[in-house]
């Protein structure tokens, strides 16, 4: 396995750019109100990456949090939004290059406002490139793109490089949790992560993988998932002690 420096990371030399890890940007045309929410209401929530990271993440925040959490593609936010209010001592990031995903989280906001949420409208990629080396208590991923054709796999968000960045952000400790309804990618998952020196599954028992996490609000699209019959799977990671420095 090739070992990624700090400096490969940060740089993004050795991250081989293998075209989108998802698919369109825009659905729907977005109705005047959601308009001017993207206008108005992301720019005070948007991480700017052209600025240096703080050291410390909690700086993102009006209110001090106790860790900062990241999910990427968040789709509808209902999960976020979820974890946002049952955590409220912990920061979020919540990353969506979908503009329509974007403006639905806004309006959510906008009704009821939540200080513990910061925003990145964009390619994840470049986030975790930019975040500070065990910044992160837990990184997110569900229900990402399957890009189920084989041809597409190398697209697939979960990649050799992708953990080594994710494995960089996060603390000893930290979780990394991935849902899908998708077999393949549920083991694609499980090789990649497998293979990383840095990570070690949690799962001691069936149950561990194919029953939600506590408190899980599930997402719309698990629930279609589940009507058509595909059952998901929810797997955990933790970073461990040894080669954090990675």
């Amino acid at each position: 396995m090739t070992v990624m420096t700090d400096d490969d990371i940060r740089g993004g030399e050795g991250l081989a750019r293998r075209g989108a890890f998802f698919g369109r940007r825009k659905g729907h045309r977005l109705r005047a109100g959601q308009a001017e929410l993207m206008a108005s209401a992301l720019p005070e929530r948007a991480l700017d990456l052209a600025q240096p990271a703080p050291a410390d993440l909690g700086a993102l925040f009006p209110a001090p949090v106790s860790a900062v959490r990241l999910e990427i593609g968040f789709g509808g936010g209902e999960h976020l939004l979820h974890e946002a209010d049952a955590h409220p001592e912990v920061g979020f990031i919540g990353v969506e290059p979908f503009v329509n995903g974007m403006a639905k989280m806004l309006a959510a906001l906008s009704a009821a406002p939540r200080q513990n949420i910061r925003l990145y409208h964009g390619d994840a990629l470049g986030l975790l490139h930019w975040l500070p080396a065990g910044s992160l208590a837990g990184v997110d991923l569900l229900y990402p793109d399957p890009w189920p054709k084989t041809r597409h796999w190398k697209r697939r968000f979960v990649s050799d490089d992708t953990v080594a960045l994710m494995a960089r952000a996060l603390t000893a400790g930290g979780l990394f949790r991935f849902a899908s309804d998708i077999d393949s990618y549920v083991e694609w998952t499980l090789a990649h992560l497998g293979r990383h020196p840095g990570f070690a599954w949690t799962a001691e028992r069936a149950d561990d993988w194919r029953l939600p996490w506590a408190g899980w609000p599930g997402t719309r699209y698990e629930a279609k998932a589940i009507v058509a019959g595909r059952r998901p799977s929810y797997l955990s990671f933790r970073r461990t002690l040894d080669a954090v420095s990675g």
